[in-house]
């Protein structure tokens, strides 16, 4: 299924990192844990994000057939065209001249590019298909 508009790309500006304020400890998502456990230190989000500086990219995903793995209209992916593709990772892909994010899905004798949502069929790769796996999505960003 064709996109109705393109992934916007962008290069991580890893020259002016700002490093903020990240509780290292972890914050409790079940009961509240006392003040006392508070404990401070800095991270760059960027020196996490990153792992492969010449390699890594962000895009803006646009679409809604990856919600089923989290990934909403809107959303930042980091994505490594350093990392190999793999069965069941989530990649950019490029077939027959058009972006998509897809998971990927390996059968012994057919390659598959994954929805995640019902409403959006599998594409299965054939002979007649341009297939790029473009890059590997290692985080997504969201606004909630």
């Amino acid at each position: 299924m064709p996109l109705k508009k393109p992934i916007t790309f962008f290069l991580p500006d890893l020259d002016t990192t700002k490093e903020l304020p990240f509780v290292s400890s972890g914050i409790k998502a079940g009961f509240p844990s006392p003040a006392a456990d508070f404990d401070e230190s800095k991270i760059s989000l960027d020196n996490v994000l990153v792992k492969n500086r010449e390699a890594t990219f962000y895009a803006k995903a646009s679409g809604t057939s990856m919600i089923g793995a989290g990934i909403d209209d809107g959303d930042i992916l980091v994505i490594d065209r350093s990392l190999e593709p793999q069965n069941h990772k989530i990649a950019v892909c490029v077939i027959d001249g058009e972006f998509t994010v897809k998971r990927i899905h390996i059968e012994h004798d057919a390659v598959y590019l994954m929805a995640e949502n019902k409403d959006y069929p599998p594409i299965k790769v054939t002979e007649e298909n341009e297939l790029i796996i473009w890059g590997i999505v290692t985080y997504v960003i969201k606004n909630l």
